[in-house]
C-alpha cells in the first residue's frame, strides 16, 4: 500500500534486464517468495512436480496451492517424462519446479532436457536460481547462460538477494502478465510490508558490481574447481558437486559432522554441519561455500586440517 519506493523499481528492472526478460518483482523474504508464488499460481485441479532435494520452501507452495503434488528423484529427468505421461492430461494445469544449483550438493539439472520436456507436455517451468545466480555463466547470469538458452524458454525465474546480492528478500522475473499478476494479486506480496530500502539498494549495488567486474565470477569458479579436485585427491566424498561455490564433503556419521565442524572453527574455519532433515539419514555432511575472497592456500589449508581431524 506505501512501501514501494522508486529504488524496488529500480532493482526490479535492474534484475529483469539481467535475466533478459519484462519484468521482475522483489519479496521480503525469498523463502515466502516461492511460497506465495507456487501457492497463488496453482490450484486443486493441477500438478505440481518437482526434484526430491526441492527446497523447503517450494515443497511449503504447493502444499498451500493445494495442488497434487509429487516428486521425482534427483536430477532423473527420465522418471520425470514417465510422470508427465502419466499424469498430464489429468491435470488442468502443470508446473515442473526444479533449482538452478542445489544447496546440499552443489549440482544442477539439465536444464535444455527440462525446456524439452516442458514444451511437449505443455507445463510451466520454474527455476529456483537461489544459489546459481552469479555463480554459473561466464558472466554470472546463471544456469541459462551456462547453458546458452534463450531465458524466456522458462516461465517462471526465482532467486533470492541473500547470496550473490549479498542483502535479503526474493525475486521472481519473467513475462509481463506473469509480474502484473503477482504485483497486484499475490497474497505473499500484497499483503506484506516492502522490502527494506536499504537492502533494496545493497541487492542493486551488488548486482551494478556484479556486471562491472565479471571476472570476479571466473576467479570464483576456478576457485570451486580447484577445492573440488583438491578434495578429491585427498579422496573426500564430494558427492554430486560440479565444484562451483558449494562442495559438501560427506562425513555420514551427524555426530562426526558436528564435532569436525567445532574443531576447524576452532582454527578460523567457518563451514556449517548439515544434518537430517535437510539431508538423508547417514548423509551427514560438512557444506562448504565458497567465495571469491578465498585463496587457493586457504582452501588447502582447510582441507589438509578436515583430513588431520578426521583421521
Amino acid at each position: 500500500v506505501a512501501g514501494e519506493r522508486p529504488l524496488h523499481r529500480q532493482l526490479e528492472k535492474a534484475l529483469a534486464d539481467f535475466y533478459g526478460v519484462d519484468d521482475a518483482l522483489t519479496f521480503v523474504s525469498g523463502h515466502a517468495t516461492n511460497v506465495t508464488t507456487i501457492g497463488h499460481l496453482l490450484g486443486a485441479r493441477d500438478l505440481i512436480l518437482h526434484d526430491e532435494y526441492a527446497h523447503n520452501s517450494i515443497v511449503q507452495g504447493a502444499l498451500l496451492s493445494g495442488a497434487q503434488r509429487l516428486s521425482f528423484p534427483h536430477n532423473d529427468l527420465n522418471a520425470l517424462e514417465t510422470l508427465l505421461r502419466q499424469h498430464r492430461r489429468k491435470a488442468e494445469r502443470v508446473l515442473i519446479v526444479v533449482e538452478g544449483m542445489y544447496s546440499m550438493d552443489g549440482d544442477f539439472p539439465d536444464l535444455p532436457r527440462l525446456i524439452d520436456l516442458k514444451k511437449k507436455h505443455q507445463a510451466w517451468l520454474m527455476v529456483d536460481e537461489a544459489h546459481s545466480f552469479g555463480v554459473m555463466g561466464a558472466t554470472g547470469r546463471g544456469i541459462a547462460e551456462h547453458f546458452n538458452i534463450n531465458t524466456h524458454d522458462v516461465d517462471i525465474w526465482m532467486g533470492t538477494l541473500s547470496k550473490t546480492l549479498a542483502a535479503c528478500g526474493g525475486y521472481i522475473a519473467g513475462e509481463q502478465a506473469l509480474i502484473d499478476n503477482l504485483r497486484y494479486l499475490a497474497p505473499g506480496f500484497l499483503y506484506s510490508v516492502g522490502l527494506a530500502p536499504p537492502l533494496a539498494a545493497a541487492a542493486l549495488t551488488a548486482l551494478t558490481i556484479l556486471q562491472k567486474e565479471p571476472d570476479r565470477v571466473q576467479t570464483l569458479q576456478e576457485r570451486g574447481q580447484y577445492f573440488l579436485e583438491e578434495a578429491k585427491r585427498q579422496q573426500m566424498d564430494t558427492g554430486f558437486s560440479a565444484g562451483y561455490a558449494i562442495t559438501p564433503l560427506i562425513i555420514g556419521s551427524s555426530l562426526q559432522a558436528v564435532r569436525l565442524s567445532s574443531q576447524l572453527l576452532e582454527q578460523g574455519v567457518h563451514v556449517q554441519p548439515i544434518l537430517y532433515p535437510a539431508v538423508p539419514e547417514k548423509q551427514a555432511r560438512l557444506r562448504f561455500f565458497l567465495n571469491v575472497e578465498h585463496s587457493p592456500e586457504e582452501l588447502r589449508d582447510s582441507l589438509i586440517m578436515l583430513k588431520a581431524y578426521a583421521s
